[in-house]
């Protein structure tokens, strides 16, 4: 008997057909013996239509009250999983985050876990449920509803396979596991039987959509191995493990595209020491993640300036910018440009560490395509460039055919 966390994802919940679909998957693992704890996602489509809802009223709606109109997404799938499960005979219970014991800290919309304390999840797992849990949910020590960012499910599932010491940890979801690229931009792709921690999480953290950052962070942390793998066929999955030495054999792991982002660039600003920090606080303090930084020294009327250029993810987009310009007067730049039609493309492999010339080949490519790089970030296993959003796709078809074999 093996304890076995199952996390499914939106369009594996997408509709009643494919919750029963889920039902009967789980039953075939409760006939073998094995405890069941389920994770789900609110319905495919369902999230951004009360995010619609919210911004039809007013384009920033409040943080708290997002996370109680947007935890109950999933309410509606684990109560219709139990359903499901209780069709086939099944015993099921549905839980929230909160009821599950999942502690987080107060940062409306992007809570981060504090702790979990799982003990009603072990005591109806022993009187013989399927316990279904809400994903991308949790709760302060306050008692306030908060939610864990987009893809949060994944990190409920990895978080409670740590608290749980599960034997098993599956990431079911539409695809059969993570792919060189995404098939459906790049009908080469191919299917990887094996990834270390550091490719997946430079590959989520660059735009691939297979899993969210931060649970991926999480399970090199607590050395959670999971399997990424579909809810629509018996197909083995991808495992997220470890690195190990056979490993680097490879080059590029991986190609990513990630059409999220955003770029905000200051005019102007003085050149002087403090000005960025003033700029970056204020952005962490508002709770908006910066991915790439560029500075440009230059000269405004002989005074000595730069100008400035950041990414955000694009739904902060509207919040960065007001805190910018909240900042205008204080920092003295002169004007601020955010820019939503761009791209960030990325190649990913450990193999980067011990092979030369990387770099040089990737630029080649996106010369040869004619594609211009407006900023460039890199890492041991990762090079990341912006680019215009219109050559994204194509740029990244090129540089996988150059890269992956």
């Amino acid at each position: 008997m093996a304890l076995i966390v199952q996390k499914f994802g939106g369009t594996s919940v997408a509709n009643p057909e494919r919750i029963k679909n889920v039902a009967r998957r789980v039953a075939k693992y409760r006939a073998q013996g094995d405890q069941v704890v389920v994770v789900v996602s609110a319905m495919s489509g369902v999230t951004d239509g009360l995010i619609k809802l919210a911004k039809d009223i007013t384009a920033l709606p409040s943080e708290r009250e997002m996370d109680m109109l947007l935890a109950t997404g999933e309410q509606q799938t684990i109560a219709l999983a139990a359903i499901a499960l209780h069709a086939l005979g099944l015993q099921a219970v549905s839980l929230t985050g909160a009821q599950a014991g999942i502690v987080t800290d107060g940062v409306h919309t992007k809570a981060k876990i504090r702790n979990i304390t799982p003990k009603q999840v072990h005591s109806l797992l022993d009187a013989g449920n399927v316990v279904i849990v809400a994903g991308f949910q949790g709760q302060t020590s306050e008692g306030q509803i908060t939610t864990l960012g987009r893809g949060g499910s994944d990190l409920t599932a990895i978080a409670l396979a740590a608290a749980l010491k599960a034997d098993l940890c599956q990431i079911y979801t539409d695809v059969d596991g993570v792919y060189t690229a995404d098939p459906r931009l790049v009908p080469g792709a191919k299917k990887l039987s094996e990834i270390a921690y550091d490719e997946m999480l430079e590959l989520a953290g660059s735009g691939a959509k297979v899993m969210q950052l931060r649970s991926v962070e999480f399970a090199k942390k607590f050395n959670v191995i999971f399997e990424v793998r579909s809810s629509l066929n018996d197909n083995p999955g991808t495992i997220v493990k470890e690195e190990t030495n056979s490993m680097e054999d490879v080059v590029v792991r991986g190609v990513s595209l990630d059409k999220n982002q955003a770029k905000i660039t200051l005019f102007s600003v003085p050149d002087q020491p403090g000005r960025a920090a003033r700029i970056f606080r204020a952005l962490s303090d508002a709770a908006i993640n910066v991915d790439m930084i560029v500075q440009n020294v230059s000269h405004d009327g002989g005074v000595r300036a730069t100008d400035l250029s950041f990414t955000v993810d694009k739904p902060d987009l509207l919040k960065a910018s007001t805190v910018i310009e909240g900042l205008k007067a204080e920092v003295g730049f002169k004007e601020s440009v955010a820019d939503e039609q761009i791209g960030k493309l990325s190649i990913v492999g450990v193999g980067m560490r011990s092979h030369s010339g990387v770099a040089a080949k990737m630029f080649d490519v996106l010369a040869h395509e004619g594609v211009n790089i407006g900023m460039i970030s890199t890492s041991e296993i990762k090079i990341s460039v912006v680019i215009a959003l219109a050559q994204g796709e194509q740029a990244m078809k090129a540089l996988h055919e150059a890269f992956i074999e």
